[in-house]
């Protein structure tokens, strides 16, 4: 097997709507590095990103099943408003971190109504096509120990 690289890369985001959702090119923002096979990114982009090299220019879409999955009903689920207690404002688009038998997880309000919230787990990408236009900065081998930690250094 090759030795695992670490990657740096700049992208731009967008859904199929050509909105821009995330972009490691505006001012300030520093470009993208992971190391490979460590799960550090969607396994569709990664997947595209192997065995090219720094200069390399190109654009990857990633179906729903290579990035945060399909949108899982089960995860959108309502829980009584009692649930958010001492929070005196709740509204669409707010985020809030549970405590579920899994650990902590991310959940965003989708409605509210006098005696629910309705709640979304899913990840907000998920059930959408990603549309990555990437530059590769540069590319090198990784270290024993970012290997065996399983992240960059």
């Amino acid at each position: 097997m090759a030795q695992p690289r670490v990657v740096t890369i700049h992208y731009t985001l967008t859904n199929d709507q050509g909105e821009e959702l995330d972009s490691s090119r505006v001012e300030g923002r520093e470009p993208l590095t992971y190391l490979e096979g460590a799960q550090n990114i969607i396994n569709g982009l990664e997947s595209a990103l192997n065995e090219k090299g720094a200069g390399d220019q190109l654009k990857v879409s990633v179906a729903p099943a290579d990035g945060y999955g399909e949108v899982n009903e089960e995860l959108i689920q309502p829980v009584p408003r009692t649930a958010f207690e001492g929070v005196d404002t709740i509204e669409p688009g707010m985020q809030f971190q549970a405590q579920t038998p899994g650990g902590p997880q991310i959940v965003r309000v989708v409605e509210v109504s006098e005696e629910t919230v309705t709640i979304d787990a899913n990840h907000p990408l998920a059930g959408q096509t990603l549309h990555f236009d990437v530059e590769i900065v540069e590319t090198r081998e990784a270290t024993e120990e970012e290997q065996d930690h399983g992240h960059v250094h």
